[in-house]
């Protein structure tokens, strides 16, 4: 392996570098959290479930790299953020989104609103 570059999947169906993943020790998985994330940007995409998976293994390490999508414009990949992680996460890393989480719930931009993120913020919210 050259770099950890060389094991992020090369597209959404890369199961083989999925696989050697999960086979890697934590502390060589967590520079590729980022790169991961972005495979979830469609829970559709076949590798997102298996992907999620590993992500979910990382609930503390997880949280910057998340608060960074939702800075984002992308509200189309946070839906899949709130809906497939950030709803799994334990309490104590979801409190770590919980001014985003009550924003959206109280003051969603239209987007937000035709994404549905207030609904999944508010129901979020009360796991806190």
């Amino acid at each position: 392996m050259k770099s950890y570059k060389d094991l992020i999947p090369r597209n959404k169906n890369d199961f083989n570098r999925v696989e050697k993943i999960k086979k890697l020790d934590r502390n060589n998985i967590l520079p590729l959290l980022p790169d991961l994330l972005v495979f979830i940007q469609d829970m559709n995409w076949p590798v997102a479930p298996a992907i999620l998976e590993i992500l979910l293994t990382f609930p503390t390490e997880i949280v910057p790299h998340v608060q960074d999508v939702l800075s984002t414009d992308d509200d189309n990949w946070k839906w899949f953020i709130l809906h497939f992680l950030i709803i799994e996460l334990p309490v104590e890393s979801k409190v770590h989104f919980k001014e985003y989480l009550t924003r959206v719930a109280e003051k969603p931009t239209e987007n937000e609103l035709a994404e549905e993120l207030n609904e999944i913020a508010k129901e979020i919210l009360k796991t806190i």
